[in-house]
C-alpha cells in the first residue's frame, strides 16, 4: 500500500476537522479552502490509485486492528481493486466539482463553514464505505453517510419543511439498514469473519445449508442476499423505501447533487455488486433484485414527468435510473450496472447543478413559472440540454451507452 492511498479518505476528514475547529471564528468565508483541496488532493491520490490498478496492482491491506476478541479480528484496511478504483474516481471528482460550485451558490450564508464541514465529512464517510476491505468497515461508512445525509438535507434546520425531509430520511434508511445490519451479523456468524476475502473466497460453503429464520427454514444465501439488500433498498431510493427521496431536495442544492446523483444513492449498486459472490449463489435474491429494479424503473420515471418542481424531477429520474442499475445486477450484468453508475453520476449532477443555476435566477423550484431563459442564460441552457439528453439516451452521448449495455 502506497501512503497517497491512505490519504484519499483521510484529506477530506482533515478538512472537516478544520473547519470545525476553526471555521466559526478564524476562517469564516474562507471555509471553502480546506474543504476544496482536501478533496483535489483526494482526487489526485484517487487518480493515482487508479492508475495502480490499470498496471495491475490490487491493495489488500490493513492499516491496523481495530477490533481484536480471540480469534475474531476486524482491521482498519483499504481494498483496492477496478470496482473501488471506479467508486473512488466518482466520488471524487463528482465532490470535487460540487465543492467548488457550492462556494459561490452558497456564498453570504451564515452557516458557510458548518456546510463545507458537513460536505467534507459526507465525503469521508463515502470513501471509507468504498475502500474498505471488511463489512463492519462497510458498515460504519454506510450508517456515516446516512446521518451526514441528514444534517445536509436538513441544513436550513429552521424551515420546518427541511427539518422534516432530514428527519424523514433518517429514518426510513433506518429500516433498510435493521436489515443490513442483521445481514452483516449473519455473515459473521457463517464464516467468523468479516473480511472480504476470506467471506467471498469461501462463500461456496453456504450452498445446501438452511436456516430457520423467524419461523421459517430458509436457504441460507438467500437469506444473507436479501437481508443485505433491504439496506441496498433504504439507501437507493428503490420501491417501497423510496419515499424519502423526492423530500430531500428540501436540502441546499448542491447536496442535492453529491447526495442523489453520485455519491450515497449508488452505494446499494455498490453493494451488491460487491457481494456478488454472495448474489450470485440464490436465484430467487438476484430474481428479486431485477424485479425491485424494474417496477422502480418504471414506476419512478411515470411519477416525475407529472411533478412541477424541478428538483423533484430529477429526484424520481435519479429513483428510476438506480433501477437500471438494479435490474442489471440482477440479471448478473455487474459491469453495466457500474458502468451506468458511472455515467449517470455525471451528467445527473450536471443536471442538478444546472437546475440550481437556474433556481437561483428565478428563484422557484416551479417549471411552470420558467420558461424563455435562453438568450438570457445560454450556457445554462447548453448544459442542461447535454445533460437531458444524455440521461434520456440519446446516441452518441455517455448515457446511451450505458443504457444500451443494459438492454
Amino acid at each position: 500500500m502506497q501512503f497517497y492511498h491512505i490519504l484519499i479518505p483521510f484529506l477530506p476528514l482533515a478538512g472537516f476537522v478544520i473547519n470545525i475547529l476553526l471555521g466559526k471564528e478564524v476562517i469564516r468565508y474562507q471555509a471553502h479552502w480546506p474543504a476544496v483541496l482536501s478533496v483535489v488532493g483526494s482526487w489526485v491520490c484517487s487518480l493515482l490509485a487508479l492508475r495502480d490498478v490499470m498496471a495491475g496492482k490490487i491493495v489488500d491491506a490493513d492499516l491496523y486492528s481495530w477490533i481484536v476478541s480471540g480469534t475474531f479480528k476486524v482491521s482498519v484496511g483499504f481494498l483496492i481493486d477496478p470496482l473501488t478504483a471506479v467508486m473512488l474516481i466518482v466520488v471524487t471528482t463528482c465532490a470535487t466539482l460540487i465543492h467548488i460550485y457550492a462556494i459561490g451558490y452558497m456564498h453570504g450564508d451564515t452557516g458557510y463553514y458548518r456546510f463545507f464541514a458537513y460536505l467534507n465529512l459526507f465525503t469521508f464517510c463515502m470513501l471509507m464505505l468504498v475502500i474498505g476491505n471488511n463489512f463492519l468497515q462497510l458498515y460504519f461508512g454506510w450508517e456515516g453517510v446516512g446521518l451526514c445525509s441528514y444534517f445536509l438535507i436538513g441544513y436550513y434546520f429552521n424551515k420546518k419543511s427541511a427539518a422534516d425531509a432530514g428527519k424523514k430520511a433518517f429514518i426510513v434508511n433506518r429500516f433498510g439498514d435493521f436489515g443490513f445490519g442483521i445481514g452483516v451479523f449473519m455473515v459473521f456468524l457463517t464464516f467468523g469473519t468479516l473480511h472480504y476475502a476470506d467471506v467471498f473466497s469461501n462463500a461456496s460453503i453456504m450452498i445446501g445449508q438452511r436456516v430457520d429464520f423467524l419461523g421459517w427454514n430458509v436457504d441460507l444465501p438467500t437469506l444473507i442476499a436479501l437481508l443485505l439488500f433491504c439496506g441496498a433498498v433504504g439507501k437507493s431510493a428503490q420501491i417501497p423505501l423510496h419515499v424519502w427521496l423526492p423530500d430531500a431536495m428540501e436540502g441546499p442544492t448542491p447536496v442535492s447533487a453529491l447526495i442523489h446523483a453520485a455519491t450515497m444513492v449508488t452505494a446499494g449498486v455498490f453493494l451488491v455488486a460487491r457481494c456478488s459472490p454472495i448474489f450470485n449463489l440464490s436465484e430467487v435474491a438476484m430474481n428479486v433484485v431485477a424485479v425491485i429494479g424494474a417496477l422502480t424503473m418504471f414506476f419512478a420515471a411515470t411519477i416525475a414527468i407529472v411533478q412541477n418542481d424541478i428538483k423533484r424531477i430529477i429526484a424520481y429520474s435519479t429513483c428510476s435510473h438506480l433501477g437500471y442499475m438494479f435490474l442489471a445486477c440482477g440479471v448478473g450484468a455487474y459491469a453495466a450496472g457500474i458502468f451506468h453508475l458511472y455515467t449517470h453520476a455525471f451528467f445527473k449532477a450536471l443536471l442538478f447543478l444546472s437546475a440550481g443555476s437556474v433556481i437561483h435566477a428565478v428563484h422557484t423550484n416551479n417549471i411552470q413559472e420558467m420558461g424563455g431563459l435562453k438568450k438570457y442564460m445560454p450556457i445554462t441552457y447548453a448544459v442542461f440540454v447535454i445533460g437531458g439528453l444524455s440521461a434520456g439516451g440519446f446516441p452518441g452521448l455517455s448515457g446511451f451507452f450505458s443504457k444500451d449495455e443494459i438492454i
